[in-house]
């Protein structure tokens, strides 16, 4: 039975037809007849789902001129968004192929083709249209998007910061800087993998001292600390980050903790996350969630923490009578909090941990660029365990 597609492509055809009557009736009657008998043989075609004869015969039907390279672009476009990427990219090479059309309509046709090439995962040759595009054509600044969108596929950051630039001369009030920043972390992070620690620093010193967008520097920064043993500055970014209430909480904590445990100086941590909870007592259920999913022990001020957060959640309370647990002497306390501990750990593992704020997408570790909706640096933390299942479950046992 014809789908919904099909009966689309139909009625282009059928449209088509209709533009050729009346151009034959309103026109040189003796030169176009009124309705030419291919279209109904097109029709045929569609309606048998004989899609391949369908555009041969299209193609071979209708020459390319003002009334009908529209369209051609329709049937071409429609082809794109079926994943019928092969008969779009046909159509489009017939539009190029032919002599007597604008440059506007042909920079048109090169576009549409890109774009085919692109969805096909034809990288190389989209680029090569992209490029040419990008030039001196009335696609410009779409073909530098699409161009972005390329070499961020293909991680070809030096080349994506360059076309970035590019754009940011052609718009003018649209800033770059913070994706340029996190192209310059991942070539950083690269050469770090590489162990061209050099290369790295210079890379995110050069661009940290003009943009402060992004924290991410900030850890790429420490990483580096980190491997090259200097422990000190790389726990003085990480503190630095906490005392900026960052979201970034969830991943500098526990690696300033590690700094501190390595070093023995858990009472100076101690310390240091007293004074930071002074400023921002808020930060107090950030903390404790980020030590229960990265198992931080050892602590006095995170077991404290950790103490209040399950006080103050209701839903925990449903299961658990908080305040005698903390009342109870100190063995039974002990034990019964590392068993919680280990609950709302397992819980909070087993859901994502991060979503994006502009799509949703969700995931178990921070993705700096969503995978769904492309945008760079938008996934926050949970920063609570979901019992609704939980209480689902109770509500159907009890």
């Amino acid at each position: 039975m014809p789908t919904e597609s099909t009966f689309i492509l139909a009625a282009i055809f059928l449209i088509l037809a209709a533009t050729g009557w009346l151009l034959g009736y309103f026109g040189e009657r003796d030169e176009q007849p009124p309705l030419n008998i291919d279209y109904l043989k097109g029709l045929n075609f569609l309606l048998n789902e004989q899609t391949d004869q369908a555009v041969e015969h299209f193609l071979e039907m209708v020459r390319v001129d003002n009334t009908t390279i529209e369209t051609h672009f329709a049937l071409g476009n429609l082809f794109r968004k079926r994943g019928e990427v092969n008969r779009a990219i046909r159509i489009h090479q017939n539009i190029i192929a032919r002599p007597d059309i604008s440059s506007e309509q042909r920079n048109h046709a090169f576009y549409s083709l890109a774009r085919d090439y692109q969805h096909a995962g034809l990288l190389d040759r989209a680029e090569i249209l992209f490029i040419r595009l990008s030039d001196d054509s009335e696609y410009k600044l779409e073909a530098l998007t699409k161009l972005i969108d390329i070499y961020e596929q293909e991680k070809e950051w030096q080349k994506a910061i360059g076309v970035s630039k590019k754009s940011y001369k052609i718009k003018g009030d649209v800033s770059f800087d913070h994706q340029i920043s996190h192209y310059i972390c991942e070539l950083a992070e690269e050469a770090a993998a590489n162990k061209d620690y050099e290369k790295a620093s210079s890379l995110v010193k050069s661009f940290k001292s003009h943009n402060k967008k992004t924290l991410r520097l900030e850890l790429v920064s420490a990483k580096i600390a980190l491997i090259l043993g200097d422990l000190n500055s790389a726990a003085n970014v990480y503190c630095d980050i906490l005392n900026k209430n960052s979201y970034l909480i969830t991943e500098s904590l526990p690696l300033l903790f590690d700094i501190y445990t390595k070093q023995d100086r858990l009472i100076e941590f101690d310390a240091k996350l007293s004074l930071i909870l002074e400023k921002n007592p808020k930060m107090m259920n950030a903390i404790a969630y980020t030590a229960i999913v990265s198992d931080i022990n050892g602590s006095n001020i995170i077991d404290l923490c950790i103490e209040r957060y399950i006080q103050d959640d209701n839903a925990l309370s449903e299961f658990i009578s908080a305040n005698d647990i903390i009342r109870s002497n100190s063995s039974v306390k002990i034990e019964t909090m590392a068993k919680i501990r280990q609950g709302l750990k397992v819980l909070a593992t087993s859901n994502p941990r991060y979503q994006c704020n502009e799509c949703g997408f969700s995931s178990q570790k921070l993705l700096w660029q969503c995978p769904s909706c492309k945008q760079w640096e938008t996934q926050r933390p949970f920063l609570s365990v979901k019992f609704d299942s939980l209480l689902q479950r109770k509500a159907i046992d009890s």
